[in-house]
């Protein structure tokens, strides 16, 4: 009989427990089940707003499945991780975990809700459908060869933990105003980041102009495999228009190749100039990431 517990908070057990199952999903399926940016913020105990929604079997030492609730500054998040022995069972797992999801959102007051899935196929299509959800928004994952043919001689310089967090704040949250993620980031968000392993400033590659912090490149390295990534891209609206988004791009690019042979970033299907701009250098989609998506209305 499988057991179904709602956690507002994950303990270190927990946070173990969910990362040995991201892996195992991860080694089944050679990508992370759970977006990194909601991950993090779980591990770190949640924001006010969270639910992990943990999944056990009578006879098994490992979790059956997780799933995990955030609500972020204009909607809900919903992720869903199954154990890669258990899949065959999909088909119920899935709709009991995500109609719990829902269930709490509705109690929360409802909302928008994305619940996000990898390279969606018929099977996700039929279980967001039994919870009301529809597909909706795309995210690719984009690659391309390092080096780059193109250069850059934009200026930068490493990002400085304990000095540059505020200004990063303010153009990043301008930059991403409208993004259901990556908008209304916080000071503790920043440090969660920091205190990563995989966290290195002089991969953070900050620009300045008139004295004020214009844009900025902030790269990542993956070591299985080894891929490097653009993790977040911005420039301040009032510095839009002066071509500063290639130029940054290319500037991680070229740092990340002194690691890796491949970039990799993320970007919505949708954003037309973005896509534009990383196709012109050579960025191919290697990936789909889908939001299935409904309004919740309150309990």
């Amino acid at each position: 009989m499988a057991e179904l517990q709602i956690k507002h908070h994950l303990d270190d057990v927990d946070v173990r427990e969910v990362e040995h199952l991201i892996e195992r999903v991860y080694l089944a399926d050679g990508h992370r089940p759970i977006d990194e940016h909601r991950w993090v913020d779980a591990a770190h105990g949640g924001r006010s707003e969270f639910a992990g929604l943990v999944l056990t079997e009578e006879g098994h030492d490992h979790l059956v499945a997780y799933s995990q609730v955030t609500r972020g500054e204009q909607s809900w998040a919903i992720d869903l991780v199954i154990d890669p022995h258990h899949r065959y069972d999909a088909l119920i797992i899935a709709p009991r975990l995500l109609g719990a999801a829902v269930d709490l959102i509705a109690e929360e007051g409802g909302g928008h809700v994305h619940y996000w899935v990898y390279e969606p196929n018929e099977a996700h299509n039929r279980i967001a459908n039994l919870v009301g959800l529809a597909p909706g928004r795309d995210l690719w994952q984009m690659r391309v060869p390092l080096p780059l043919d193109e250069t850059t001689d934009l200026v930068t310089r490493p990002f400085v933990p304990g000095r540059d967090e505020e200004a990063w704040l303010a153009v990043n949250n301008a930059a991403f105003a409208w993004h259901p993620e990556q908008g209304g980031w916080t000071l503790d968000d920043v440090r969660q980041r920091e205190a990563e392993p995989w966290f290195d400033p002089e991969g953070f590659l900050l620009h300045e102009r008139d004295g004020r912090l214009a844009g900025f490149c902030w790269t990542k390295v993956h070591e299985e495999p080894p891929v490097g990534e653009i993790y977040v891209i911005a420039v301040h609206p009032d510095f839009a228009g002066q071509g500063l988004g290639r130029a940054l791009t290319v500037a991680g690019l070229a740092h990340l190749a002194g690691s890796t042979d491949t970039g990799m970033l993320y970007v919505d299907a949708d954003n037309a100039p973005a896509v534009k701009l990383y196709e012109d250098l050579g960025f191919t989609v290697h990936s789909t990431n889908r939001a299935f998506v409904g309004d919740v209305k309150p309990a």
